[in-house]
């Protein structure tokens, strides 16, 4: 940990300093001060996001100059032809997002490495798939996803298009390290850069490339694609980037009918019409349910800002909505998706998700024939397993975690949620032609797979005492591991930490064959389980856990009792 004062010391004597955060050093409360410099802010399993303002702990000009130039020390040292081939960037609506996306480009320079940039904002997945579509060394996303209004981030890609995974990142870690003041790095000017060509402006080439893959996930015959659809959606981009591409994507399908909230499609940093605009909290939905009661929809969709996450809502017997949990979007999506794929390709194909994603997923991929591979947490080790099967010669079918983040086609190497929202509309129209809706066949599942329930809770611990209570929390489990949990034992106990699985009834150990990471893994008895891990993106430890019962009630009952039992643990050990 770094000595705070001398951060904040050197900060306050720069004579440079950006007139803006200068100000706010000169205002800020004393109570504030440590936390704005205790620490750098650090990669985590989405890359770098922090409040917005004035401190090595925060985002700003200097934090995003400090990380571009690692990335750029790291790409010369590490990849070919960089120069030529450049870093793509993209940015969404919050606060400072474009003038993170030109300081980029501004640190670039200073390398002689070109940088593409939007003009406008665009998702996620956009540049993910600019990334392979342009053949860039790199990509840059500037977003903080579905944090609240006062955060932004920076995320980086690989050159196949997925982010970075840790042995990528360790090594701009390390060449960022080697930086001795962030304050003094070196950058060009914009007007620079524009005349040297090493800053070039992209429109709408990437996008209309990105569409024409876009229409080719669908599963429909070629003489239906041409076909108005009977089914009613309602759409909402929360004040962020999905726009034009979720509506184009459903207008070339010929989805006619949809409605969109037009409040929230204003690209807005505040998020003024929600408390937080995150798909995954059901209040984001609100207004498309108002909307969607008027307009009798069928299905509601909602894209988070940088349009990497799908929320889906639908219409239930009562004539109300029922938000689907990103769980039960993606067994649908599987059942959905391996129902329409050609037989013969099956044994051959593969489903990926997350060690914290529902089980019924992996129950509907085995009934199909087909193999389901875990993943640690984060889309990136996604993106890495599907880069992998270029030279096994395995086929991508779908990937997912519970966090709404899907990928149906891997020309986007991120998780996707155009692409799902339009695969999510073709389901609804495709089961309203049975006679069913989504939660009608979401019960057929049930039936046939088992009643699967999950839920996740969370702590939020903020600054450095927060900090020292997630460690102690994740310390303590690891040292006296549970051999029960509100009465159900455990028959397995999963260190991630340390790679090793350990079967209670035996003693006996394996290696886990994943990466090393921070998290705890509990499988009970009765196919539930218990997940902890810490947030590497927000100040919060998260604990997860799955059920399944013979019916709805029992799974249930069995999440409420695992929960309070965790929740009670964890206050526990913080008390």
């Amino acid at each position: 940990m770094m000595n705070w004062k001398s951060a904040y010391e050197k900060w306050n004597a720069y004579e440079g300093l950006d007139s803006q955060l200068k100000q706010e050093l000169a205002t800020l409360p004393s109570n504030l001060l440590e936390d704005a410099f205790y620490k750098e802010l650090s990669f985590g399993t989405g890359g770098m996001r922090g409040v917005l303002g004035v401190g090595t702990n925060r985002m700003n000009i200097y934090t995003i100059r400090k990380a571009v130039y690692g990335l750029a020390k790291y790409l010369l040292n590490n990849s070919v032809n960089v120069k030529d081939r450049g870093v793509v960037v993209a940015y969404d609506s919050r606060y400072m997002s474009y003038e993170f996306a030109v300081e980029a480009a501004k640190t670039l320079g200073m390398f002689g490495i070109r940088t593409y940039i939007f003009k406008s904002l665009r998702p996620t997945p956009l540049l993910s798939f600019a990334v392979r579509f342009l053949g860039t060394a790199a990509g840059i996303m500037i977003t903080a996803s579905h944090n609240p209004p006062e955060y932004n981030g920076f995320k980086v890609y690989n050159e196949d298009g997925g982010q970075m995974v840790p042995d990528e990142a360790n090594k701009i870690i390390k060449a960022i390290q080697q930086i001795d003041n962030e304050l003094e790095i070196p950058v060009l000017e914009q007007d620079e850069v524009e005349k040297k060509e090493l800053l070039v402006w992209l429109s709408d080439e990437v996008d209309n490339a990105y569409l024409e893959n876009l229409k080719q996930i669908s599963k429909l015959p070629d003489e239906e694609i041409q076909e108005e659809k009977d089914v009613n959606i309602v759409f909402t981009p929360l004040h962020g980037t999905a726009y034009h591409l979720v509506t184009n994507g459903l207008e070339q399908l010929n989805f006619t009918k949809v409605s969109v909230v037009e409040e929230q499609v204003k690209p807005d940093p505040e998020f003024s019409t929600v408390e937080s605009p995150n798909p995954e909290e059901h209040q984001a939905f609100t207004m498309a349910i108002e909307l969607g009661k008027k307009v009798d929809a069928d299905i509601l969709l909602g894209t988070d800002p940088d349009a990497d996450r799908l929320g889906v809502a639908v219409k239930n017997d009562m004539g109300d909505y029922t938000v689907l949990t990103g769980n039960q979007l993606g067994a649908l999506l599987i059942d959905y998706i391996l129902f329409h794929t050609n037989k013969v390709l099956l044994p051959n194909a593969r489903v990926l998700k997350t060690i914290v994603t529902s089980e019924l997923g992996q129950a509907v991929a085995t009934s199909y024939g087909v193999e389901t591979i875990n993943t640690l947490t984060g889309f990136k080790y996604i993106s890495e397993k599907i880069h992998q099967f270029d030279s096994t010669g395995e086929a991508f079918a779908f990937g997912y975690e519970e966090s709404y983040g899907y990928l149906i086609s891997s020309f986007s190497r991120d998780k996707d949620a155009v692409q799902a929202a339009v695969m999510a509309s073709e389901m609804a129209y495709y089961w309203k032609k049975q006679g069913k809706t989504l939660l009608n066949a979401l019960e057929d599942l049930y039936k046939k797979h088992g009643y699967y329930r999950e839920g996740m809770s969370s702590l939020t611990l903020k600054g450095i005492e927060g900090t020292e209570k997630i460690a102690l929390i994740m310390d303590t489990i690891r040292k006296n591991p549970f051999k029960e949990i509100a009465g159900y034992k455990v028959e397995l106990f999963e260190d991630y930490l340390v790679r090793e699985r350990l079967i209670t009834s035996s003693g006996k150990k394996e290696t886990i064959e994943l990466p090393e990471e921070n998290v705890l893994k509990f499988v009970l008895q009765d196919n539930s389980w218990v997940c902890l891990r810490p947030s590497g993106t927000e100040p919060k430890i998260k604990c997860y856990f799955g059920t399944c019962g013979h019916s709805l009630a029992e799974s249930e009952e069995t999440l409420a009792v695992l929960k309070e039992k965790m929740n009670e643990v964890m206050n526990e050990i913080i008390s």
